[in-house]
């Protein structure tokens, strides 16, 4: 019996990934969460340090473990592994949390839209389907 095309595994196609815009709006959105909460215990006005603090914590916390951030829900999209599509864990979440706190790296991107943080750690942002 001949083989037809249907037969034929197929690769699994790359993710879509997510557009700047996504990524500035989840980005402003975690910022604004992280000022309000660091507002509590501390003037924003007066130490800079404590929303940065926690932007880096809930980074690493929410991609390393849960692959998106409250903001990147909203935004409809996930920070994933670029080898296996599976979270990056929470080494690597604070290494790339790290890096994007500097801006630069998020600002110089690749091919795959994937900004130096997260070359360096092994991940990528891509669009998820709507719920």
């Amino acid at each position: 019996m001949a083989a037809s095309a249907n037969d034929v595994p197929q690769a699994p196609a790359r993710p879509e990934p997510a557009g700047g815009g996504q990524r500035l709006i989840a980005l402003l959105i975690d910022w604004i969460l992280c000022l309000l909460v660091a507002s509590l215990y501390a003037n924003p006005s007066r130490t800079a340090w404590p929303p940065v603090v926690l932007l880096i914590l809930v980074n690493t916390v929410f991609i390393g473990l849960f692959t998106q951030t409250p903001g990147m829900r909203l935004a409809r999209i996930s920070c994933r592994s670029f080898t296996d599509g599976g979270a990056i864990g929470l080494g690597r979440g604070l290494l790339r949390a790290v890096l994007l706190a500097l801006l630069i790296p998020a600002l110089i991107a690749d091919e795959h839209g994937r900004g130096v943080h997260d070359r360096v750690a092994g991940s990528m942002v891509i669009r998820t389907a709507k719920a």
